[in-house]
């Protein structure tokens, strides 16, 4: 027998791998799960790619309002951005779930880590790139009606269209985010493969995240407290780099607080469970806090947006304008917070349903066992409807509260001047919470499609 050659095996891993993609890739599911991810990654380009064209075109101009618009785009870039690449994230960790059997049995097989590695990363590439040039056809067929909007008097026309180099970058950040989700979510399939295949992994959601988040909500006060020192210390770039930090901070804290606390909720209804849909709701949602979160994480982003989009129009409202720039200015400021906003509620559509639906598939096996115990399938439907909606009121309430812990003191101002704020913040709140009802509901219809075809879930 010829000595091994060092240095080898790696290669040797890569080959393997390439000669199993095309059998790897080669899916017997083409169902919408099979192209849930791939939809997720085409509303992200199309909706990160319109957010980066309409921005761009805020930081060219020479008058005195310019650092105003380039500030405001900044903040509604971090408020966007953050969130898009949330949904990313998730479409390729759920993409990863779906594959977990099959790579965990070529690792029973005698797989190597190489060859693991390198399928599941040119599988979420692949997807990814498909579902970006998609998005890039989307942002195409949409980029024409925003430039119908009017900013600065006049319409925004060709500036939101962005430099055709800019649009293999896009393509690029999607592939890059995909592949780097899924080659993080390796740690389970590589180190135990065992556990993935009989689906033994813990899931955990510790109250250190809540103590950090409380960390970071505590630092972005106090640098609102602060921020004319700012101003005066570093000019118009601190104040918005500060701005851009803080709005991001909190965003993540939120992310990073919220399975914490869907827990917590969780574990309150499982004692004070008093019927079998509430029961079985509260078992799912502690089965995996983590995934619970990311099902309704868009609605506690779009209530977090509605309190500073309430506030931000009774400002525009309550002052005065002396000339007509000024006066632009303030109807662009609604203007842009309402595209803000329903860029927002496009996400939280995007990610409830694909989250929720996935969901619903990835439990099929359980739904088909829950039938044949006699579960009846209206019973499993509302446990799938009430596992999602016994959050959303604490998750949009409290990242609702965090936000106005933030901006406090225009908070409580703008109640009493501008009633505006309040009328903004209960539509949000109340248009969120429609649009989670509705996923839940459409993927609680995916269940009489799963019983009756229990083979395939088998």
């Amino acid at each position: 027998m010829s000595p091994a050659v060092p240095g080898a095996r790696p290669y040797r891993s890569a080959g393997v791998a390439l000669r199993l993609a095309p059998l790897f890739f080669r899916r017997r599911d083409t169902g919408a799960g099979a192209w849930l991810p791939v939809a997720a990654y085409a509303v992200v380009t199309a909706l990160l790619a319109l957010v980066a064209g309409g921005a761009q075109s805020f930081f060219v101009g020479d008058d005195d309002l310019t650092a105003t618009y380039a500030t405001l785009a900044v903040i509604a870039l971090v408020l966007l951005v953050v969130p898009l690449l949330t949904v990313g994230a998730s479409a390729a960790r759920l993409a990863a779930r779906r594959r977990d059997d099959r790579l965990s049995s070529l690792r029973l097989l005698g797989a190597t880590r190489g060859t693991v590695a390198t399928l599941t990363v040119l599988e979420a590439a692949a997807g990814a790139f498909v579902g970006a040039v998609v998005g890039l056809v989307l942002y195409a067929a949409t980029a024409p009606l925003l430039g119908l909007l009017r900013f600065r008097g006049a319409p925004l026309g060709d500036a939101v269209w962005l430099p055709w180099f800019a649009l293999p970058l896009v393509v690029v950040v999607v592939v890059v985010l995909a592949a780097l989700s899924a080659a993080a979510g390796l740690r389970g399939v590589v180190v135990t493969p065992l556990g993935v295949r009989t689906r033994q992994r813990a899931a955990t959601a510790g109250w250190v995240r809540a103590l950090v988040a409380a960390v970071v909500l505590l630092a972005g006060v106090g640098s609102f407290q602060v921020l004319g020192l700012f101003g005066e210390l570093g000019g118009i770039v601190a104040v918005v780099g500060v701005l851009a930090a803080t709005f991001g901070g909190m965003l993540l804290a939120l992310d990073l607080a919220g399975p914490w606390w869907v827990a917590v909720r969780a574990r309150r209804m499982l004692r004070r469970a008093d019927d079998v849909p509430r029961l079985l709701a509260a078992r799912r949602v502690l089965d995996d806090p983590k995934v619970a979160w990311r099902q309704v994480s868009g609605l506690a982003m779009t209530s977090f947006v509605g309190v500073f989009g309430g506030v931000g129009l009774a400002l525009s409202n309550a002052t005065d304008a002396s000339n007509p720039a000024e006066q632009w200015l303030m109807a662009d400021i609604s203007t842009g917070l309402l595209v803000t906003m329903t860029i927002s509620f496009v996400m939280v559509a995007c990610s409830v349903a694909i989250n929720q639906a996935a969901a619903t598939l990835d439990r099929a096996a359980v739904h088909v066992a829950m039938d044949r115990f006699g579960v009846p399938p209206a019973v499993m439907a509302e446990a799938a409807r009430r596992s999602v909606m016994s959050t959303v009121w604490s998750v949009a309430g409290g990242s609702a509260l965090t936000a106005a812990l933030l901006m406090f003191p225009l908070v409580g101002f703008m109640v009493f001047v501008q009633p505006l704020a309040i009328a903004t913040f209960v539509v949000v709140f109340a248009a969120g919470i429609g649009v989670v009802r509705s996923a839940a509901s459409v993927a609680a219809r995916l269940v009489p499609d799963i019983l009756a075809h229990p083979a395939r879930a088998l």
